[in-house]
């Protein structure tokens, strides 16, 4: 009975081989965790990182948007230079051609100049190039359009059909306040293709050329 006894204790008790078991699994344990912490510590390293880059990234953004408000600034300014350029070139075509045409629409269109050619503003709408002619003994009126250039290279055909737009409705302004005035629609430009001249020309408008007179 008493053997039984001691030998019930002796195998409860724990093994010195499971307490070297149970020593090695805790070793493992805390390598793990270790591991773990360093990973831990790597991935908020790595965050930190990230963070310092999406500052920096954010700061170059804000650059580039300051940049952008320059350059925009900078094209406005640019467009409204060009703007006036050409403003100042076409003001330049037309009074070119307040000295040039009365000669030239006599000897091409036996239209006589009767009033000098002006630049007006009619029931809202500028005139380019206005004024009396007469043919044959009949009075007429001139109403023009300048255009620095008319190249189907650099403008389609719906550029050109909006330039005859454009001249028809100055016309029907001009029709509206000298009735029973016939009125010869002309274009001034610089150059234009020869297609655009037929077109024109099928319309009934006068493509006059800066190097014709």
């Amino acid at each position: 009975m008493l053997a039984e006894v001691i030998t019930d204790a002796y195998n409860s008790l724990v093994k010195t081989s499971d307490f070297n078991e149970l020593k090695a699994i805790v070793a493992q344990l805390a390598q793990a965790q270790q591991r773990t912490e360093q990973r831990m510590e790597e991935l908020a390293q790595a965050q930190q990182r990230t963070e310092q880059h999406m500052n920096m990234l954010a700061m170059r953004m804000d650059e580039l948007a300051q940049e952008m408000k320059l350059f925009a600034r900078g094209l406005t300014q640019v467009r409204a230079d060009l703007g006036g350029l050409s403003r100042s070139v076409g003001y330049a075509l037309e009074n070119e051609a307040y000295r040039m045409l009365p000669a030239f629409l006599l000897r091409q269109h036996n239209l006589q100049v009767i009033d000098r050619l002006v630049r007006t503003e009619i029931a809202g709408e500028e005139i380019n190039i206005f004024g009396k002619v007469r043919r044959n003994g009949q009075e007429l009126l001139i109403v023009g359009e300048t255009k620095l250039q008319l190249d189907e290279r650099r403008s389609n055909r719906q550029e050109e059909s909006e330039t005859l737009a454009q001249l028809a409705r100055k016309v029907q302004v001009v029709r509206q306040s000298h009735p029973g005035l016939e009125i010869v629609p002309l274009i001034i430009t610089h150059f234009a293709r020869p297609s655009f001249i037929r077109y024109a020309a099928e319309q009934g408008v006068i493509v006059v050329q800066s190097f014709e007179w």
